[in-house]
């Protein structure tokens, strides 16, 4: 395939012959890994021979150290490797996509050549952001993909060339491709972010059919918070001897982030319970979890109708209804967002010091994403959970599954806030 022309699809190899977020401003966390075959660790982003005006765009943010998920992941991934990144939510996976992006995209090829997928259009801009900040100093041209925009935006944008980073959502970026404008016979890496959802049955079809697009040599970046080993093994059908970064199941629990829970017998007591919590802790920000659109919904009603200034968002909601409510959340109008799991993953807003699990998480993986919502890059957060009878076992499962204890929540908890 060359030049522009009409895309055509390939297929992954079946045998294969065989590591969110913004900066963090501290050390480098105490995670420990597991690491399939050597890695080099560069402690200082000097070391790492990134383009000097990337580096410079990385040094104008205040920002020195790279994270333990940077420090192992950043050069086997700018080297051509295929690599699998994991590590708990808020040290620095997106900010690493950004930078791997920024250093291998040319602007002297007016072509796509990095193409980074996510499951929310939220974090897909993040993303974006992320790489417009980093790459104030190249001359790099990137643009967000996403679904509930207008497609006549994405088709102008496209339809001219000069775009070399593309973040979207997997729904609009084919989209694109079927329109034979958003082309990929040119693309050199494939990001996959999020990809235990995204390799789901959710998103599953819709990755493999964008990636059937991507030239045979395409470099492929998986990263997550968690991996489950059915994801390993998909992983497996369109990766080559691929890298792997795994923080160990011991370390995935979030140090800075307390964990506690309140037994409330019936669904009937959670609401009177928030409502305790709301006014009694001295909160900055909060988050409230539920598990579907309907239950934000009515919980939003309902604290409204209690006079409580409230805002929320879920996955049916048009884009610019979820970017308002996301600018007037990130700019303190309100100090409690509640959300469905389409804002679990990725989205960062520093103040949040207290998230609340209205409902305990359909999915044990989606607890981590969820708690990481607070004490973001090493700051004090605390995570409450509801928890009827009925919900016993699979509280268990979630402390066996990370090997943590979830306490009953103390009379003092104000003090971990």
């Amino acid at each position: 395939m060359s030049g522009q022309g009409t895309a055509s699809p390939r297929y992954p190899p079946t045998s294969p012959t065989a590591s969110d977020s913004t900066f963090t401003k501290r050390q480098a966390e105490p995670a420990t890994f597991n690491v399939n075959r050597h890695v080099q660790l560069f402690t200082n982003f000097d070391d790492m021979r990134l383009k000097p005006p990337l580096l410079r765009g990385v040094y104008s943010l205040g920002f020195d150290k790279p994270s333990a998920i940077q420090q192992r992941c950043i050069v086997p991934m700018i080297r051509g490797h295929d690599v699998v990144a994991q590590a708990q939510s808020g040290t620095g996976k997106t900010a690493m996509i950004a930078i791997v992006a920024l250093h291998l995209a040319s602007a002297a090829f007016n072509h796509v050549q990095v193409l980074v997928l996510s499951p929310t259009r939220e974090l897909a801009v993040q993303t974006h952001r992320n790489v417009e900040h980093l790459g104030e100093f190249l001359s790099i041209r990137a643009h967000a993909c996403i679904g509930g925009k207008k497609v006549g935006d994405d088709i102008r944008r496209l339809s001219h060339g000069g775009v070399h980073i593309v973040s979207g959502t997997p729904g609009r970026v084919f989209d694109m491709i079927q329109r034979n404008l958003l082309h990929m016979n040119k693309l050199r890496v494939l990001f996959i972010d999020e990809a235990d959802e995204m390799l789901t049955m959710g998103f599953k079809e819709q990755v493999y059919d964008i990636y059937r697009y991507a030239p045979p040599t395409v470099q492929v970046v998986l990263v997550s918070a968690t991996l489950p080993s059915d994801v390993m093994e998909m992983a497996e059908k369109f990766m080559t001897q691929p890298i792997s970064v795994l923080v160990k199941r011991d370390g995935l629990s979030l140090d800075g982030i307390r964990q506690f829970y309140v037994d409330v017998e019936q669904e009937e007591w959670k609401f009177d319970t928030l409502c305790d919590l709301y006014e009694t802790l001295t909160i900055t920000q909060a988050v409230i979890f539920c598990n579907t659109r309907r239950k934000v919904e009515w919980l939003a009603n309902k604290m409204r109708d209690s006079n409580f200034v409230v805002t929320s968002i879920h996955g049916d909601m048009n884009q610019n209804d979820r970017d308002t409510v996301m600018e007037a959340f990130r700019a303190g109008d309100y100090r409690v967002l509640i959300a469905t799991d389409v804002w679990s993953r990725g989205i960062d807003v520093q103040q949040v010091s207290l998230v609340i699990n209205y409902d305990v998480p359909l999915h044990q993986e989606s607890y981590l994403h969820r708690i990481g919502r607070s004490g973001r890059f090493g700051r004090k957060g605390v995570a409450i959970t509801f928890a009827r009878s009925s919900d016993r076992r699979a509280m268990g499962a979630i402390e066996k599954f990370y090997g943590i204890r979830i306490r009953e929540l103390p009379a003092d908890v104000d003090k971990y806030l």
